[in-house]
């Protein structure tokens, strides 16, 4: 190949790159941003409460995001079922609600959403102290996965939507693990605004995990879930349940854990939520 023809297959590599490209931003614009679909907005207004009580700012962002996450997210579903416009619009709406108001990547390393009917089973192999594994299984309600996956039981999620004042959301909770791991771990410590946060969040943090497992120990009754006992990664996912769906409870008797998450979604749900 000589250089006028090496020249000239470059030129039109280069042309076929910014044509696919081009089409590419063309069907990203035509996917995003328009307006959003009326019977997307009848079904948030008729099945997820806290989109009513949005004000129309806020509501109008939320539009935005849902719009962009389910362009660039792909829904599967699993053990038979079949995925609707609603299920996905819903799934969407809660997920976005964590991102509403903050900067963020928009669950960028987020790829799949895999929905079951219902509980499903998770298979894991264990090695003990001794270096023998075995396989054990799960009856789970949801999954948050580091590789870019987030797995869903539907009628946890309807359970969900139904009552968004019981402080109990597989949504929000799995989703909450996904901000988590933004960071490259799961360990109730997700990317903070600034350096100094880190050790007021760590503070606070720690002293109501530790007080939440003492409470337990106890026998006492905890407005925080017992599952986020486990461990720091899922105290924040249950705390962050807990701040969307029961704000004035938390405010009232972990006020400083709510400021806290106050600060990171830079949200305020006492202002929209009813309990």
């Amino acid at each position: 190949m000589t250089s006028v023809e090496w020249f000239s297959f470059l030129g039109l590599c280069l042309l076929v790159a910014a044509v696919f490209y081009g089409f590419r931003r063309w069907r990203y614009r035509r996917a995003v941003v328009r307006p959003f679909p009326e019977a997307w907005s009848e079904i948030l207004t008729r099945r997820l409460v806290v989109y009513r009580k949005l004000p129309d700012t806020q509501r109008a962002e939320l539009e935005r995001l849902i719009l962009h996450f389910l362009y660039t997210k792909r829904f599967e579903g699993c053990a038979g079922l079949e995925l609707t416009d609603e299920m996905r619009v819903i799934i969407a709406a809660e997920a976005c609600l964590l991102i509403l108001n903050r900067p963020s990547r928009r669950y960028a390393g987020l790829r799949w959403i895999y929905v079951y009917p219902s509980t499903f089973i998770a298979k894991r192999e264990q090695q003990n102290e001794y270096g023998v594994v075995s396989g054990t299984s799960s009856h789970l309600l949801g999954e948050s996965w580091s590789n870019g996956r987030v797995i869903l039981a539907w009628d946890s999620v309807e359970r969900g939507i139904a009552d968004f004042s019981d402080g109990h959301n597989v949504v929000l909770h799995e989703f909450a693990h996904q901000l988590d791991q933004e960071d490259g771990t799961s360990d109730g410590a997700p990317l903070l605004y600034t350096r100094d946060s880190y050790a007021i969040w760590a503070q606070v943090f720690s002293r109501e995990f530790s007080q939440l497992q003492r409470s337990l120990s106890f026998g006492f009754n905890t407005l925080i879930d017992r599952y986020g006992a486990t461990n720091p990664a899922e105290f924040f996912a249950v705390v962050t349940e807990l701040f969307f769906e029961r704000p004035r409870a938390m405010q009232q008797h972990h006020p400083e854990l709510y400021m806290q998450l106050k600060e990171y979604y830079r949200l305020d749900p006492v202002c929209w939520v009813e309990e």
